[in-house]
């Protein structure tokens, strides 16, 4: 038995496994793990991998699911996120599904359990344990360097123009180059998971703050990063804005920094690869 990001016991698969993944990440990584035959159904959003996910079908977008098209499906398992779907909607599902699989990455480090978890309900260890060993090793190379303190400011949105708080999975990613993001929590000490428990409210002005350029904001920072998503952030969005700043401005791939699963592998490097060049 597997426990999942609530503490639910989950068996391993048997019989026939049909599984709908409603988290994009989570879709990749599914593929990862050799389960794409298995996948029966896919939000809009889950993009990844080209071409094999187009086969799967759609059932609306993470927080519009159409749980009637979804019904119709039949899948035996599926995969819900804290962050990404509502609760209404999985309260819904479980009354068809008869395993709903909830998971909530916290930090890099986090996926090695989320590997496990899916590769252990799935019996995919091998293909689990490869993608461990894989992700310990970037943990590992980005760890071993001395990073140099940066203030970054990851902008995720504009119209309002929103950010990251400590208290989420990308700042623990950027953490991991020491770049710090603004804002600071209230009390000056990094926000964290209690006993591994994220599933605390999270309102955006917590965790997704919004805020607005001023001079004293700009002093503050070091760097700051445009993202590819959700907003899509363009080259001439960060050339502009840097322009106006005086500060030097990225545009930063999202998917490389936000998505967990097996995406966090070539994500860690990336972020190497990115701290090392600025």
């Amino acid at each position: 038995m597997w426990r999942d990001a609530i503490g639910q016991q989950q068996a391993a698969a048997s019989g026939e496994v049909r599984i709908a993944s409603l988290v994009p990440s989570v879709t990749e990584l599914l593929f990862a793990l050799g389960l794409g035959g298995q996948m029966v159904a896919r939000t809009g959003f889950c993009i990844h991998p080209e071409p094999a996910v187009r086969a799967v079908p759609k059932v609306g977008g993470t927080k519009d699911v159409k749980v009637v098209r979804l019904r119709e499906l039949a899948p035996t398992h599926v995969v819900v996120n804290i962050d990404e779907n509502r609760r209404e909607t999985v309260d819904e599902i479980r009354t068809f599904v008869p395993n709903v699989i909830v998971t909530h990455p916290c930090a890099p480090e986090d996926n090695l359990g989320l590997y496990r978890l899916l590769g252990g309900i799935f019996g995919r260890h091998t293909e689990a344990e490869a993608l461990c060993a894989a992700l310990q090793a970037e943990l590992d190379a980005i760890r071993a360097r001395a990073w140099p303190q940066r203030r970054v400011l990851y902008a995720i949105w504009q119209d309002p123009w929103m950010t990251v708080s400590r208290d989420t999975y990308i700042s623990r990613m950027l953490a991991l180059a020491n770049w710090q993001t603004w804002p600071e929590p209230a009390d000056g000490t990094p926000q964290a998971c209690v006993d591994g428990d994220c599933s605390r409210p999270n309102t955006p002005g917590e965790r997704y703050p919004t805020f607005r350029w001023s001079d004293a904001l700009v002093r503050e920072l070091d760097l700051v990063l445009l993202s590819t998503e959700p907003y899509r952030f363009t080259e001439d969005h960060a050339d502009a804005l840097e322009r106006q700043l005086g500060k030097p401005v990225l545009l930063v791939d999202g998917e490389m920094l936000s998505w967990y699963g097996s995406r966090a592998v070539a994500g860690v490097r990336y972020l190497a690869a990115l701290a090392a060049a600025n």
